[in-house]
């Protein structure tokens, strides 16, 4: 099979690039013209550069592929403008598919978020919930998943996928959460109560592929892990992996938020990132809670990484290349 793979040079795309070559696929990855050169290199990988945002640098890219995986996307982060998230995530994904659809590509899967139905309390959320974004990275996903079922209808075999919280070894977004626990800087919003759901990044990739072979064109699937956590929970396993004292630390929301809002406005003006965005005390402040149980059923997805063992393998690859 040959496969294409957009966003190819970060975290989830050289995940899904290093697995689609232990199966012996030939692999285009794509990365952009700003991206750090990547070290990983392999006889059946071509590194090919293109702009998603930039249709004319598309053009051919996808010609004899078998499979396309547009994994290309931005994180959130303070500062930086809705308009680009939307260039990049609406826009981009639009340019890709038209681009797939010339090709006459037989399988794409678009690699989304759960983000996209905001925060979730309660029983946990299924892919019939409805969509209700919080910030602007996640009304840029929603936006985009928009644009793939506009391609679905008119007959584009794509999939959608959403994993949910990737962590694991190579991921450095997440590393500062590491580091802040090893560094007693960790701290609790109300305690701790609300929850995430993190999925480690082998149980991420094995649920896309699975997405991408056995998916309804047009169906989405949240790839996600066992189940969810509590932010406590989440730094008090950190703290045993690492072999520290327990996060103590705990501020009230509102604190929490005035903080961040003094430090983006502070850090802005000299144009850095703050440790704490208000986007960030949201995300520590609300619950996220999701089901993967149409994966499960559709596609024979189950995790296999719980939180200890997903925490403890990321912490031996963190040391291993002395990043902790």
């Amino acid at each position: 099979m040959k496969v294409v793979v957009t966003g190819a040079t970060g975290f989830v795309g050289g995940a899904l690039v290093r697995a689609l070559l232990a199966e012996g696929h030939k692999v285009v990855g794509v990365k952009r013209p700003s991206s750090t050169p990547s070290t990983l290199q392999h006889p059946n990988l071509t590194w090919v550069t293109a702009d998603v945002t930039d249709l004319a640098s598309l053009r051919g890219l996808l010609a004899g592929a078998d499979w396309l995986i547009h994994a290309a996307g931005m994180l959130g982060q303070a500062g930086v403008p809705e308009s680009d998230y939307l260039k990049l995530h609406e826009q981009g994904t639009n340019n890709v598919l038209i681009e797939a659809g010339k090709a006459k590509v037989p399988r794409v899967l678009y690699v989304s978020s759960p983000g996209v139905l905001g925060p979730v309390s309660g029983p946990p959320a299924d892919e019939t919930a409805p969509l209700a974004p919080s910030n602007p990275y996640e009304r840029s996903k929603a936006a985009a998943e928009m644009v793939a079922q506009v391609h679905a209808k008119a007959g584009l075999p794509v999939i959608i996928a959403r994993p949910e919280l990737i962590y694991g070894p190579t991921d450095l977004h997440v590393l500062g959460l590491f580091r802040a626990v090893r560094d007693g800087r960790f701290f609790t919003i109300d305690g701790g109560q609300y929850t995430c759901h993190p999925t480690y990044i082998d149980d991420a990739v094995a649920g896309m592929l699975l997405a991408l072979r056995n998916g309804r064109s047009g169906e989405i699937y949240h790839i996600t892990g066992p189940q969810p956590v509590t932010f406590r929970k989440f730094g008090q396993t950190i703290a045993a992996a690492l072999d520290v004292p327990p996060p103590k630390l705990n501020l009230p929301r509102w604190f929490a938020w005035l903080g961040a809002a003094t430090l983006e406005i502070g850090l802005g003006l000299i144009k850095k990132q703050p440790p704490l965005s208000r986007t960030g005390v949201a995300f520590f402040s609300e619950d996220r809670r999701f089901s993967w149980q149409k994966a499960h059923d559709e596609l024979g997805y189950t995790p296999q990484f719980d939180l200890e063992r997903g925490v403890a393998e990321t912490v031996a690859w963190y040391r291993e290349n002395d990043l902790l």
